[in-house]
Parts: structure tokens; sequence; C-alpha cells
């Protein structure tokens, strides 16, 4: 376990996950903790969702290849951030999650549990 609480999470089947570019991971600690999962040329990444800058949805963003680096860009006010590092342009950084795929699953290095269906809110006592 890293020493902000992450542990591998399963967040599915490869067969599944492989088949589109992005996908919303919900986190049970709330938006503010939703992870993007990219599958560009075969290979996986995940970074934070919400944009470093004003919380811009980057799932929603254009992705685009310049110079060999697959950026994201945030359909907010266009910042841009570098799929693997999470650098930006701006000089911003976004957070950056370990992906792995073993056994046909795929994995993020993340502190909450992480869902493709968003959890049910927090019932108040």
């Amino acid at each position: 376990m890293a020493g902000d609480g992450s542990v591998w999470r399963l967040v599915g089947p490869l067969a599944e996950l492989s088949q589109r570019r992005c996908r919303l991971l919900h986190s049970s600690f709330g938006r503010g903790s939703d992870v993007c999962l990219f599958y560009l040329q075969g290979r996986f990444s995940a970074m934070d969702a919400r944009c470093a800058h004003s919380g811009g949805p980057l799932c929603d963003g254009d992705i685009e290849e310049a110079d060999g680096v697959l950026q994201v860009f945030c359909p907010w006010h266009d910042y841009d951030f570098d799929i693997q590092t999470g650098k930006s342009q701006t000089g911003l950084q976004q957070q950056v999650h370990s992906v792995k795929v073993e056994d046909g699953n795929v994995y993020v290095k993340h502190a909450s549990l992480l869902s493709l269906e968003p959890f049910p809110p927090a019932s108040k006592s």
C-alpha cells in the first residue's frame, strides 16, 4: 500500500475496457476523486477526471497526438495534459494513476473504490 492509501482497484475486464478511448471511473470518495481511464495505442493510462485548472470534465475533452505525445484537452478552457505524465504546457500538473492488466482484468492504483457506475449517494443519518 502506498503512503496515500492507494491500492490496486479492479475496474473491469480488459475485453470491455479496451473498446473505448476514455471511460469515467467513479470514485467512492465523490466527483472530485473520479478518474479518466484512457485506452490509446494499445495501452492504458489514468488521471484525475477533473481538470487541475477549474475542474472541467477531462473525459469529455478532445484527445490529440502532437510530436508523439498524446494529450487530452479540457473542454472548458482548452488546457492540455499529457496523458502519460499529467504535465501541461501551462505549468499545471494533473494527478496520474498507475494502471496494470493482469489475468484479463484492468486495475488502477487509487485510494478509493472505483466503478464504471456511479456510487449511490451517501445516506444522511
